[in-house]
């Protein structure tokens, strides 16, 4: 019997309603005659409530009662699908992470899947049920919970995938596939029918919320396609395919254009001389595990005097933390920046095209944005704008490289 594996995110299970309509999928793919693996996120904005309520009792609430506290919001979900299977004469079983057979490494808040025990998995499906888990966890090596960081429910389902031989990891959200850009930013936005995996992992890194580049990451090492689909319609849908396809380098394309809010600007200046400033503040930010995205510095007198980088805002906590401690320990002057958000394209072949760059630019300087920061590589180039002119600096480029409708970018390849 072959396996399938669906993932649920929030938004898909935010009401009774749509819990239903999760539990009429995952049974018609039962149906089917599929082992059918079921994966959840917590409700809506459950995360969010748990959290505002651990700060409401505590303004410093430590990891592990955190973890303890955010599975439930997963592991609730799991149950109620799993009950509404059954409602449906669906024999069906929710298990949270730990009781799936998932261990997890690294810390409270960001770890890792180390390893999967299916057996338990593997049993119940044997036994022709329908087994939904509960995403963003896993057991630590001290039997504690330890949740997954961002992107952990996406992740779970594709190394489950992997590790029971599915023959295919379907993700369903709110939104009809992969588009060109967010719909909700842009109308003309056009739906991808299937997308390269080191192009996806870029959009998901640079701000495109429907996967997380950890996923992504994860399914192409092991050659796993993954379709994104909209859970109340069926409607549309993207293939992010298992393994790179062939292009040509040197014609190059742009596939889409992300965009992220949730983004802050860090600046170090050195306080005295004899400081390595890049390594002293890289150093410090990896040992955090606090990935940083655009980095930029300055010289004086052969010596980096300055460095700057972005931030995901989800460790704004950990990277006021580390100022303090780089400040004290060094005389490190600090600054750090929320006003600004960061635009990407995104494609394949780029830096054999360095009329790209240039020419978001020159959309960017008809309304009247430019930018100071910007970073280039082979599928992304991605610069900050001020937060307030996102949505005008996201239509203007997504016009520029010709994305709307139906069209296909003048210069560009197929993703298919």
């Amino acid at each position: 019997m072959t396996t399938t594996v669906l993932k649920f995110g929030g938004t898909s299970l935010a009401t009774t309603e749509k819990i239903r309509r999760v539990a009429a999928i995952a049974h018609g793919s039962h149906a089917g005659g599929t082992a059918t693996v079921v994966v959840v996120s917590a409700r809506g904005k459950t995360t969010d409530q748990l959290l505002a309520a651990a700060t409401a009792l505590n303004t410093a609430p430590s990891a592990r009662e955190t973890d303890q506290l955010l599975a439930t919001g997963e592991n609730a979900s799991a149950a109620l699908v799993a009950l509404a299977l059954q409602d449906r004469g669906v024999p069906a079983v929710s298990l949270t992470g730990p009781q799936a057979g998932i261990l997890a490494t690294g810390p409270h808040g960001a770890g890792m899947i180390a390893a999967i025990d299916p057996q338990r998995i593997t049993g119940h499906l044997a036994k022709g049920r329908v087994v939904v888990i509960a995403g963003f966890q896993g057991e630590g090596e001290d039997g504690d919970i330890v949740t997954l960081g961002r992107g952990g429910s996406d992740t779970t389902a594709v190394a489950l995938a992997v590790e029971l031989g599915a023959r295919a990891c379907e993700i369903y959200t709110d939104v009809d596939g992969v588009f060109t850009a967010d719909p909700r930013l842009v109308p003309t936005a056009r739906v991808l029918s299937s997308v390269d995996p080191l192009v996806m992992a870029e959009m998901a890194f640079s701000g495109a919320q429907v996967m997380h580049s950890r996923a992504v990451e994860l399914a192409s090492v092991h050659g796993l396609d993954v379709l994104v689909r909209n859970t109340m319609t069926g409607a549309g849908g993207t293939t992010i395919l298992g393994r790179s396809s062939d292009m040509i380098e040197t014609r190059g394309f742009i596939a889409a254009v992300t965009h992220d809010r949730a983004v802050a600007r860090v600046v170090l200046r050195r306080g005295r001389r004899g400081v390595d400033l890049v390594t002293t503040a890289l150093g410090a930010f990896a040992r955090a595990a606090v990935p940083v995205d655009m980095l930029a510095w300055h010289t004086d007198r052969g010596e980096v005097d300055q460095v700057g980088f972005a931030v995901h805002q989800s460790h704004l906590v950990a990277t006021r933390g580390l100022l303090r401690q780089l400040a004290a320990a060094h005389a490190l002057g600090t600054g750090l920046d929320e006003g600004v958000g960061k635009l990407s394209v995104v494609g394949t072949g780029l830096l054999n095209r360095p009329e790209f760059l240039a020419r978001m630019l020159a959309a960017l300087a008809t309304i009247d944005v430019a930018p100071d920061w910007f970073a280039t590589a082979q599928s992304r180039i991605s610069v900050l704008v001020p937060a307030p002119r996102l949505t005008e600096a996201v239509i203007a480029v997504h016009r520029e490289f010709e994305l709307e409708g139906d069209q296909l970018p003048a210069g560009s390849m197929t993703l298919a």
